[in-house]
């Protein structure tokens, strides 16, 4: 009996002692595991930071449309932006063009321009403000993101020595607002542009979407007591568009003047937003430029209270409060 009752004493402690480490473990499948770094199994994602001063050949992998055909892309970034010179052969004589991309991390895509063919054979020039990217071509015009979906006939590969760049989420949203004064827009002839004074006074929206978009800081604390010149340029489709902007640091705050002097490269009807990227990656909203389609020159002043900040333009469709565009350039300070 003594010892009946000892087997089920037992029993019942080792059910116990099940069920409290059950309970045990859990609570322990709640901690979240952060992956730094995805790489898809297909090789379809190899963004990577193309250093400055350093021309890198990335090969271009072809696809089954376009298989024991040849790529490559040379890659040069310099301050003031990035170049990418393609050269494709072996395509099949039906191929006329594609079309080529910079993805960035967040997967977003921004059009470089069109390959033209000839023979099977292309090389193409393009220019981007972008640092971290990996290079596509697809026969589809005006992709704005890649997914497996996408057809895409060329990725670039991941030369040796290279990291890939982890793999980043966009999350939209204001989450915050600036009491700076709000942006003030002028144009500097009495006809020709259409501006915009719709934002609330005293306040300037703020976004926090992390890495939508690549914006070196200008280093403003380098400036000095001096106004300092920065300059920017378009690609793909808006190449030949430039644009100049001032920055004055003062005591408690810093100035922002940017000038568009040939309005006519504008598109009609698209707004040019100024925005100031943070070192943590938040966005404020500068100003914006409204082209009603006449030929006139226009300037945007504003100020912000951040001591260091990367300076950057979105073209966009209408009014906004945080950057969504997937055109864009940067401003960077021009190599003396």
């Amino acid at each position: 009996m003594f010892s009946r009752l000892m087997r089920v004493g037992c029993l019942a402690v080792l059910i116990t002692g099940s069920v409290f480490i059950a309970n045990a473990q859990n609570t322990t499948t709640t901690t979240t595991t952060k992956k730094e770094v995805v790489v898809n199994n297909d090789g379809s994602y190899s963004v990577i930071e193309y250093p400055v001063g350093k021309e890198v050949t990335v090969n271009l992998l072809p696809g089954t449309t376009v298989t024991g055909s040849k790529g490559n892309a040379r890659i040069l970034r310099a301050a003031d932006g990035t170049k990418v010179y393609l050269d494709v052969s072996g395509v099949p004589s039906t191929v006329s063009s594609y079309y080529a991309y910079a993805v960035d991390p967040a997967g977003v895509s921004t059009l470089l321009g069109p390959v033209t063919f000839n023979n099977g054979m292309a090389k193409a020039e393009f220019s981007t403000p972008m640092n971290q990217f990996m290079v596509v071509l697809s026969p589809t015009e005006g992709l704005t993101a890649i997914d497996p979906t996408t057809t895409v006939v060329y990725r670039s590969d991941i030369p040796t020595g290279y990291t890939i760049v982890p793999m980043r989420t966009i999350e939209t949203g204001v989450t915050g607002v600036n009491t700076m004064p709000t942006a003030v827009v002028t144009t500097t002839t009495p006809t020709g542009v259409t501006v915009s004074t719709t934002n609330t006074p005293g306040v300037v929206a703020v976004n926090t979407m992390p890495a939508a978009y690549e914006v070196p800081l200008l280093n403003i604390q380098s400036f000095g007591e001096k106004e300092r010149e920065v300059k920017l340029k378009f690609g793909g489709e808006l190449e030949g568009l430039e644009a100049k902007a001032w920055v004055d640091r003062e005591k408690g705050s810093t100035k922002v003047k940017m000038k568009f002097d040939d309005m006519k490269k504008i598109p009609a009807g698209k707004r040019f937003t100024l925005w100031a990227s943070s070192p943590e990656g938040t966005y404020t909203k500068l100003g914006q430029i409204y082209n009603s389609g006449r030929r006139d020159a226009a300037e945007i002043k504003s100020e912000t209270a951040l001591t260091d900040f990367g300076l950057f333009l979105t073209v966009e469709d209408g009014e906004v409060t945080v950057p969504t565009s997937r055109i864009y350039s940067v401003f960077a300070v021009p190599i003396s």
